[in-house]
Order: structure tokens, then C-alpha cells, then sequence
């Protein structure tokens, strides 16, 4: 990829904190479809380098990949990092011709912590908890035309019991600097979003996820699965046998990890 491919850009200026997102442009003509990216980290660490080895794959194949900086736990609770998600969706479809992409649809990833945020804007993008006013973007929604969820956290309450039950504290303590409490937690739950009814938006799902996560139970992508089909939605569910948490980064190079990279590229490519 040369500098011309990937630029960093600041997105967002909020409380004297500069959020920048890191744009990958693809060597096509005509319209691409783009990933807005929310990185995963227990909602305290990490960056938008996180999934790299998922967004040069994409751009090598077409794929364009905006992947997004938010305030951490340490700088700001729920709902303030995923109203910055939210704003990097909107800022970006505002902004794209102005950049000079000819962006085909537009959908969301969102990996371990990161889903849960990205869920929140892909089932709720004009829930005025995320959906901040701002003039500039007057008219944009954060609406996804699709969503790939990896290791997610759909269920930030139920995991925030599991951690309690098995004495994750580590899992715990990432819970309680960035939710209030245990209400924000069934609030700001897109599980819970689509069993209670409250999804405006349905976009079609992949959700990527290893049998040996120590950090979500595998199950809880099929118990997700099974209510937003309930709902009328679209899932597919790709598990890999053995695999942990944060499979794909962690292991670069191992054969699972290059099958489920193939199998998000071609969820993406599908929807183009």
C-alpha cells in the first residue's frame, strides 16, 4: 500500500481530545463498498490499528476501511464513546466525496467491545443518546447497510456476570470504568435492543467467533442469532473450533484466521 492508500484524518475535536480515524482507499473504479471500524479492547484500550491485518486485506480487495478512534473508559463513560462512533458514520458519508471516494454501501465492524458500540449504532443510528446535533451534518444518518460483528459483546450485562461469576476481575473492572451501572449496561445492549423491540434498523449480520473465547461465552452469538432472526433480521454465524478471543489479530498467520479474513471479505463484497 503506498501513502497515498492510508491517511489519518481527525474526524472529531471533543473535550480537547482529537479523534482521528484511519481511511483505506482502494484501487478501484466505481463505487466501493467501505467498513466504519470500531476496535475492540474491554472499551479501555487500544486504537484504530487494532483489525490492520483485516482492513489491508480489505483494501487489497476492494474493500475501503474508515476505522475509527473513540474516548476510552479513562476519558469518557457510556454513551459518550459510542456517540463518537456514531458521529465517525455520519462524518464520513458527509465528507466522503469531499475526501474523494465514491463510497458504494457503507457498514460497520466492530470487534470484542467495539460491537457493542457498533451494534448500538447499527440498530438505534438515530437514538438521540448517540446521535448528536451537529449542524455540519444536518440530514446524515448513522443508518449501516450492513454489520459484521468479531468476538463481540453483544450482551455487555450478561458478560459482566459471567466475568463476576468466574472471577474475571480484569473483565469486571473494564465493565465498571465504562458503564455507570448495571441499568447502562441493559440500556446500552444491543441484544437486549432487539429483544425488547427497540431496533429502528435491522442491517443483514456476519458475527466471526472462536469456540475457546475465554472472554464471551460462543453461545451467546447463537442465543443473538436466534432473536434477530426472531425479529426479521438477517444473521450469519461463522465459528471457528479452538479459537480464542481476538483469534484473528492475535494469530496472524494461523489457517483459521485466514479462512474467517476470507470468509469477512466476502460478507462485505456480498453486499456490494
Amino acid at each position: 500500500m503506498t501513502d497515498q492508500t492510508v491517511e489519518d484524518i481527525n474526524y472529531r475535536t471533543i473535550d480537547g481530545t482529537d479523534l482521528l480515524a484511519r481511511l483505506y482507499r482502494p484501487d478501484t473504479t466505481g463505487p466501493a463498498p467501505f467498513v466504519v471500524d470500531a476496535h475492540g479492547g474491554a472499551w479501555g484500550s487500544g486504537d484504530r490499528l487494532n483489525n490492520e491485518i483485516i482492513h489491508q486485506d480489505f483494501v487489497r480487495n476492494g474493500i475501503g476501511v474508515f476505522a475509527v478512534d473513540f474516548r476510552l473508559s479513562s476519558e469518557a463513560k457510556f454513551p459518550g464513546p459510542v456517540a463518537d462512533v456514531n458521529y465517525a458514520v455520519r462524518w464520513f458519508k458527509a465528507n466522503a466525496k469531499t475526501l474523494g471516494i465514491e463510497a458504494g454501501p457503507i457498514g460497520g465492524l466492530g470487534s470484542s467491545s467495539g460491537a457493542q458500540q457498533m451494534g448500538l449504532v447499527a440498530f438505534q443510528p438515530n437514538d438521540p443518546l448517540y446521535c448528536t446535533a451537529k449542524p455540519a451534518l444536518g440530514g446524515i444518518d448513522a443508518s449501516l447497510a450492513f454489520f459484521v460483528a468479531c468476538w463481540p459483546i453483544l450482551d455487555p450485562l450478561a458478560r459482566y456476570r459471567m466475568a463476576q461469576e468466574t472471577g474475571k476481575e480484569r473483565l469486571v473492572n473494564a465493565h465498571n470504568a465504562y458503564f455507570p451501572d448495571e441499568d447502562a449496561m441493559a440500556l446500552g445492549n444491543p441484544a437486549l435492543v432487539i429483544e425488547r423491540g427497540a431496533a429502528t434498523h435491522k442491517p443483514p449480520m456476519l458475527i466471526v467467533q472462536g469456540t475457546a473465547d475465554q472472554n464471551v461465552n460462543h453461545d451467546r452469538a447463537d442465543m443473538f442469532a436466534a432473536s434477530y432472526r426472531a425479529a426479521g433480521g438477517s444473521v450469519d454465524v461463522h465459528k471457528y473450533d479452538g479459537q480464542p478471543h481476538t483469534f484473528i489479530t492475535a494469530n496472524p498467520d494461523d489457517a483459521a484466521t485466514k479462512a474467517a479474513i476470507v470468509t469477512l471479505r466476502d460478507f462485505v463484497l456480498a453486499q456490494a
